[in-house]
């Protein structure tokens, strides 16, 4: 428990700002993480990161992240980074003609699925931030008191089962007192921050949202457990000492801000 004290302090020391300037600094970091996400996933899977796809699939989540305006501006302007992706897509799958399928579509799949996994997540926390400081806060507060709120009230109360085949430690009623406490803290900073940021929507259909982003934001922690149970680990990674790996701490807000971006709160 002191080990994951320790990291977490130190890791909103060195986030705190980085969050505050945002522009550059964010997208930066964004790419960073995205790349070590892919890694993450190679390393899970008992790949090489260092090699042809491995290297192609953490340009492609950089190519996702990265907002073309500052990074890609040399690019034709009917086109978009979108489109260097596919260009990651086209060599891995290039790769089987070259090879005689001795690299065949199925290992293709596999850097694909990473890069638009991690860098589709990363690139809307991007998003977020360019809307505004307040609204990324709003999306990070409703993962973080899910999470808080999932793990005392289940602690507490905790009886049923969620889902034992994939995390047996994870209850229903802590999945629900994650909810009512992402709802809360929703409606707390919805009410001291509407006279500053738009948030798209009235107070109760954002409650409602929240409602539907704190269950993504479960079923986003469940899939990176179902990943690392099919890959027999513990944790994406150890460069969070107590913590584990970054997939293990960004999996919800991977899934969460991309469909508030879909529905439009940013």
């Amino acid at each position: 428990m002191r080990q994951r004290v320790i990291t977490a302090v130190v890791a909103l020391i060195l986030f705190i700002p980085i969050l505050y300037i945002g522009g550059i600094a964010v997208e930066v970091t964004a790419a960073v993480l995205a790349v070590v996400g892919v890694y993450e996933m190679f390393r899970m899977k008992g790949l090489n990161i260092i090699s042809f796809e491995g290297i192609l699939a953490a340009l492609g989540a950089v190519f996702l992240v990265l907002p073309k305006e500052r990074w890609f501006f040399w690019l034709p302007a009917q086109t978009d980074s979108t489109m260097l992706f596919y260009l990651m897509v086209m060599l891995l799958l290039g790769a089987s003609v070259v090879s005689k399928n001795m690299y065949t579509v199925d290992e293709a799949g596999f850097p694909v699925l990473v890069s638009l996994y991690v860098g589709v997540g990363f690139r809307e926390f991007v998003n977020a931030r360019g809307e505004s400081l307040i609204m990324l806060l709003f999306g990070l507060f409703i993962v973080w008191a899910t999470d808080i709120g999932a793990y005392m009230i289940g602690r507490k109360l905790g009886k049923r089962k969620l889902w034992p085949e994939i995390s047996p430690n994870k209850t229903i009623e802590g999945a629900l007192g994650g909810i009512v406490s992402a709802v809360v803290v929703a409606a707390i900073y919805v009410l001291a921050f509407s006279g500053q940021q738009d948030f798209g929507h009235g107070l109760p259909v954002l409650l409602i949202l929240t409602v539907i982003f704190s269950i993504v934001g479960q079923f986003g922690d469940l899939v990176e457990s179902a990943i690392k149970r099919y890959f027999g680990v513990k944790d994406s990674g150890n460069i969070l000492p107590g913590h584990g790996g970054i997939l293990d701490r960004f999996d919800s807000m991977l899934f969460v801000f991309p469909i508030m971006h879909l529905l439009g709160v940013f």
